[in-house]
């Protein structure tokens, strides 16, 4: 599979995962679950609100970038770019996930600890991405 079917691959199904969260959450507070809704489950809603936001988001940059690639003659990305750019998006939002499956006297569990390494792979990969977008030459 070349890099641009797999961006647009893992966007797509990225996209339908974390939309299916949302519709979740949402379930959850339509049933007024206290799990989710009551007072001390404040910091949980936030991280699960945070991987439902940043996956949807993210997951619309790994179609955007599977279109790019498509698109602009000679925009090419290293293979570890691309496959930094793939699990920082889903490493991103599940660490904020898991930070709020885990909650510990009102803070995020250890789960949170994944958010900065995923941030720094999208980063890495982002920023590739961008420098070699620059150094295509436009027909």
């Amino acid at each position: 599979m070349n890099t641009s079917d797999r961006h647009l691959r893992n966007g797509w199904w990225s996209l339908f995962a974390f939309l299916t969260l949302g519709v979740v959450l949402e379930t959850l507070h339509g049933f007024k679950v206290g799990w989710y809704l009551d007072a001390d489950a404040d910091i949980r809603r936030l991280m699960f609100t945070l991987a439902h936001a940043h996956g949807t988001l993210l997951a619309l940059v790994n179609i955007a970038l599977g279109l790019t690639l498509k698109s602009v003659g000679g925009f090419t990305l290293e293979n570890t770019a691309s496959k930094t750019v793939i699990w920082g998006s889903l490493i991103l939002p599940m660490g904020f996930f898991m930070g709020g499956f885990f909650i510990h006297d009102g803070d995020p569990g250890l789960g949170v600890l994944f958010v900065p390494i995923g941030a720094f792979m999208l980063l890495y990969g982002v920023g590739c991405a961008a420098r070699s977008l620059s150094k295509t030459k436009s027909s």
